[in-house]
């Protein structure tokens, strides 16, 4: 492999891993805020209606893609010095596990289960049990997102400063 593979690989990882950690800020500052503040049915509907639109393939690039590039980078500065592998290293564990798994195993899940229910059938308690069992549980699991993320984002940041 030559530099340039590297750098772009790096560069790649950097971008991926900002776009979700800038998507991941965004969705826990403005929009999980925003829309804490409407009624049951308009906050569940909400939440649906954007967890619906964000399948979609530029999302779906921008935010599992960061993985496979965070692995590969570590594979491409295995020979740098200790300071900057490492950093990557922990860069890539923390983004497939606090972003990639905790999505696949703790988000997803509460999206189908959110994304089964016909809104505008169920009653008002069923509405009030629904948020209730959807959204601290999703926020929480959200935040452990965008901790993971900003700081992997950090990590290869750093990275990149102890290779000055």
């Amino acid at each position: 492999m030559d530099i340039t593979f590297k750098s772009l690989v790096l560069l790649l990882s950097i971008l991926g891993v900002g776009l979700t950690a800038g998507l991941c800020f965004t969705w826990s500052n403005a929009i999980t805020t925003g829309i804490g503040r409407l009624d049951n049915l308009a906050f569940l509907q909400s939440f649906q209606a954007m967890n619906r639109a964000i399948i979609n393939p530029s999302f779906l690039l921008v935010f599992f893609t960061p993985s496979l590039l965070l692995f590969l980078n570590v594979y491409l500065h295995r020979d740098m010095n200790s300071n900057i592998f490492w950093s990557f290293v922990m860069a890539a564990l923390l983004f497939f596990v606090g972003v990639g798994l905790v999505t696949i195993f703790k988000n997803v899940p509460l999206n189908e289960m959110l994304d089964k229910t016909i809104l505008n059938q169920a009653s008002a308690n069923q509405l009030t049990d629904l948020r209730t069992a959807f959204e601290k549980p999703w926020n929480r699991w959200h935040m452990i997102r965008t901790v993971s993320s900003f700081t992997a984002f950090a990590l290869l940041l750093t990275g990149i400063l102890f290779h000055k």
